[in-house]
């Protein structure tokens, strides 16, 4: 999840433009560690970690850690004190860079030999630091054992990161909004049939006028719907070969013509009405919204008195789908493969305490709102309590990663949606031309998509 709440620090600047002056080099002055036995018990399940060992035949080292967020949004950073603690010969140095620099800086620094030994990773720069990302030292069975989306991440058998913990789209609604409108939790649709009926009841009108929205798809809201209507009628982005987009099809046709009746027939609300589908949520001007676990933070921050709850996105049927939507995950830290011997197996044995280690998923769970990616605590009664966890977790095993989209696949449908929408194209020429463009933006791409390692892939229509 992107994050910006931080700047550049001096010392992330040194290491750019003065390298020679040893940023992220193995250090000789520290605490020397010569207690391979440290009493403690062996943790995790599938990737396992014993503590009773020497790391850096216990000599001092020292390494950097790069990431674009502060402790208590990165749960890596919150791993760094409970691991030096167990290894106290190692010190490990944060060094934040916020988001816009971050994916300019990390791979000039990581060209070197003194760049940050671990480094937080975002899968959609996956092209960008895979040059440099060594392959975990990690049984990869145990870690698909282990992990429920670690599959989609080997390439030639090995992984360089996978998901930590996944998110995926949910709806949203105003339960004060829900409650004036005379609905209970029996309420709560299962269909999109059942879900239109509930948006009319929620939108008002005074005149000719909107005043309330029933359901606000405006603004961003649908390049990330559209995947997921898409998915459930078991249309999916890409080609066989998994090269080339598949926008231009009856499947998207006929889910953009559903959003269109919306607001056209059902009249649940207006393209000139709350234009930030967000920001109209936590306005109380529009009872439910499809928006992704980050939108728990924002309500927090900018609208903590806003009573609402989530619901798992509607399906055309009571019968299970191809997918319910897909899904993104947050990724597990990098490991330069330009960085020294020693400083590489002392990330390779960080990398595996964080993997084995269930605090990690917990805090990564609790600061980015998403559900573990770890089978162990897919089932925890604390993490099931969050009402965006009850949502994903009968879902889990349905949804559905694409890989790293290129960006047109959402920036094009865009377009495409305002055409329909605001310029008052057809739907047919709309996605003919976003598809036109999709092909155009990807033409030189590298990308493959991931989809053909769903499990149910073959399911598709």
């Amino acid at each position: 999840m992107k994050r910006t709440s931080i700047v550049v620090s001096a010392v992330a600047t040194a290491c750019i433009f003065a390298m020679v002056a040893g940023c992220g080099s193995t250090k000789t002055t520290g605490v020397t560690d010569t207690k391979a036995d440290k009493g403690l018990s062996v943790i995790g399940e599938g990737v396992t970690y014993d503590p009773n060992h020497l790391v850096n035949d216990g000599k001092p080292i020292q390494l950097e850690y790069w990431s674009w967020n502060s402790k208590g949004a990165d749960p890596v950073i919150d791993m760094i004190e409970p691991y030096t603690k167990i290894h106290p010969n190692v010190t490990i140095k944060t060094v934040n860079v916020s988001w816009e620099d971050y994916w300019t800086k990390l791979p000039l620094v990581l060209q070197g030999k003194n760049g940050p030994a671990v480094f937080n990773i975002h899968n959609s720069y996956d092209a960008l630091i895979r040059p440099y990302a060594a392959d975990y030292d990690v049984d990869v069975k145990a870690l698909e054992d282990a992990y429920t989306t670690a599959s989609v991440h080997v390439a030639d058998g090995n992984v360089k990161y996978i998901d930590s913990v996944i998110n995926t789209g949910n709806i949203y609604y105003n339960k004060t909004l829900w409650k004036e409108a005379g609905l209970t939790d029996g309420d709560v649709p299962k269909t999109w049939d059942e879900f239109r009926e509930v948006a009319k009841k929620l939108a008002k009108w005074d005149g000719g006028k909107m005043v309330q929205a029933g359901f606000n798809f405006n603004g961003a809201a649908y390049s990330a719907i559209y995947e997921g209507l898409n998915y459930q009628k078991g249309q999916v982005l890409f080609s066989d070969d998994g090269r080339k987009p598949d926008y231009d099809n009856k499947e998207t046709a006929e889910n953009l013509q559903f959003l269109k009746d919306l607001y056209d027939k059902d009249k649940v609300g207006a393209t000139d009405f709350g234009n930030d589908y967000a920001q109209s949520f936590g306005n109380g001007q529009s009872a439910m919204i499809y928006a992704w676990g980050w939108l728990d933070a924002t309500m927090k921050e900018k609208y903590p008195d806003v009573d609402y709850g989530v619901f798992a996105t509607p399906t055309p049927s009571a019968e299970t789908p191809f997918a319910y939507d897909r899904y993104n995950g947050e990724s597990t830290p990098g490991v330069n493969s330009h960085a020294s011997q020693e400083q590489q197996a002392v990330a390779q044995d960080f990398v595996k305490y964080l993997l084995a280690n269930d605090d990690y998923i917990r805090a990564a769970v609790k600061e980015m709102n998403s559900f573990p990616a770890k089978k162990s605590l897919q089932n925890d009664t604390e993490i099931l309590s969050r009402p965006v966890m009850a949502a994903i977790k009968p879902r889990i095993e349905r949804l559905i990663w694409p890989g790293s989209m290129p960006a047109t696949m959402e920036t094009s449908a865009t377009t495409a949606f305002e055409n329909v929408f605001h310029n008052g194209k057809s739907i047919d020429e709309s996605l003919a031309e976003a598809q036109k463009q999709m092909e155009t933006d990807m033409k030189n791409s590298d990308f493959v998509s991931a989809e053909n390692k769903y499990a149910f892939y073959d399911e598709r229509s």
